[in-house]
């Protein structure tokens, strides 16, 4: 090939890659403005965007990798238990309409513990309990770990508590490498994510039915070039978690209720939520039969149940000491 034939292919590619970019930037805006709007916080250098409903003993919710708040709205969850709790569902960083803004450590786990432990004060908000999904769980746990006088009790679903190392993981991560991994989510790879969006999701609600309304919302904001940045960061951060792992959830000494999805495909959740609940004194474990990673879609009711069960054993417990209920 000739030094001009190369120089027209180049430009070529060049102006596809523009006119991805921009058409999905133009489906990013589409996504985001379809969304309820609900309310935001700022602290710490970052915006966090949250729905509220209901009174009572507060709850916050935080979803799993790739999902939003909403994920807790179509379920049913989140109008349900507001009818009892002050019910708050964050996009946690990245994710929704939460932007993830660059810092010089990574948005590990921790960290977004302490920021929505830091969202929840700043609301005035004292003592809480808190139901994570899949990443959101390990969040949840590392928030009752680090702030055990604020957090009343905890329930994880479908969990990463002890993630071996897979394939899936390391794929799902390149997409953060810089520079290579910037063009990839800005042109090509929002398009294969909508592709193989059928498949994802039978995989996720495997063996439980889709359901409908969560795929619908999710695909378009999932494939959002900011929020697969955004879903890579945390696949590496799950690799690295089960690389090299550093957990302590044995010294948990709040109420903890544990649910997976007897028919989790990414992971054997059921082995995962055996473990925790015995490491953890004071667990509760509940694992749902025809459901897989997307058990708070399919059985919200089981989510519900416990999230009752553990306030019930929250209160009966009182103030947390730090020691053993």
């Amino acid at each position: 090939m000739t030094v001009k034939p190369r120089r027209n292919l180049l430009l070529s590619l060049a102006a596809a890659a523009v006119g991805l970019a921009l058409y999905n930037h133009r489906l990013a805006r589409r996504a985001l403005a379809a969304r309820p709007l609900g309310r935001f916080i700022h602290l710490r250098g970052a915006t966090l965007h949250f729905l509220e409903a209901g009174g009572g003993r507060p709850l916050l919710l935080l979803h799993g990798n790739g999902a939003s708040a909403e994920d807790f709205a179509t379920s049913g969850i989140f109008d349900k238990a507001a009818a009892k709790y002050r019910v708050l569902a964050f996009d946690r960083p990245g994710f929704g309409l939460s932007p993830r803004p660059a810092r010089r450590r990574p948005w590990t786990a921790g960290a977004q513990a302490d920021l929505i432990h830091a969202a929840a004060a700043k609301l005035g908000i004292e003592r809480y309990m808190v139901v994570g999904h899949s990443w959101g769980a390990t969040v949840a746990l590392e928030m009752a770990r680090r702030h055990p006088r604020s957090v009343a009790g905890v329930v994880v679903v479908a969990g990463y508590h002890y993630p071996p190392p897979r394939l899936a993981l390391a794929i799902s991560a390149l997409p953060a490498i810089p520079l290579i991994g910037t063009v990839l989510r800005h042109t090509v790879l929002p398009s294969l994510v909508r592709l193989n969006w059928r498949w994802a999701m039978k995989q996720i609600f495997h063996p439980a039915t889709i359901a409908t309304p969560f795929a619908a919302m999710t695909r378009e904001l999932a494939s959002r070039p900011s929020q697969l940045r955004s879903i890579s960061a945390e696949s590496f951060l799950m690799l690295a978690s089960a690389l090299f792992p550093n957990r302590r959830y044995a010294e948990i000494a709040i109420p903890v209720g544990i649910i997976a999805g007897a028919g989790d495909r990414l992971f054997d959740a059921r082995a995962e939520a055996l473990r925790l609940h015995a490491e953890i004194n004071h667990s509760l474990l509940d694992i749902v039969l025809d459901a897989g990673h997307m058990v708070h879609q399919s059985k919200p009711q089981a989510v519900l149940a416990m999230i009752d069960k553990v306030a019930a054993l929250a209160s009966a417990s009182g103030p947390v000491s730090g020691k053993p209920i």
